[in-house]
């Protein structure tokens, strides 16, 4: 398994976990949406895995403004 993967020029990291199914990973993935992650599933040999990415500059203004 791949720690990190580009996708349209962006490196997303991987979240770690193996989903067993594509819902399992969507959920995963629509939590990291929520806390404002672009996010990328993937499908290898039966298994599911999220990867994530975020702005650093986008973290520093949310964390700014709170």
């Amino acid at each position: 398994m791949q720690l990190a993967k580009t996708f349209g020029g962006r490196k997303y990291m991987w979240d770690g976990a193996e989903y067993g199914d594509p819902e399992a990973a969507h959920e995963a993935a629509h939590r990291y949406l929520g806390d404002d992650f672009e996010v990328q599933t993937v499908e290898e040999d039966g298994r599911w895995f999220v990867y994530s990415r975020r702005e650093v500059g986008q973290a520093v203004e949310a964390t700014a403004s709170e």
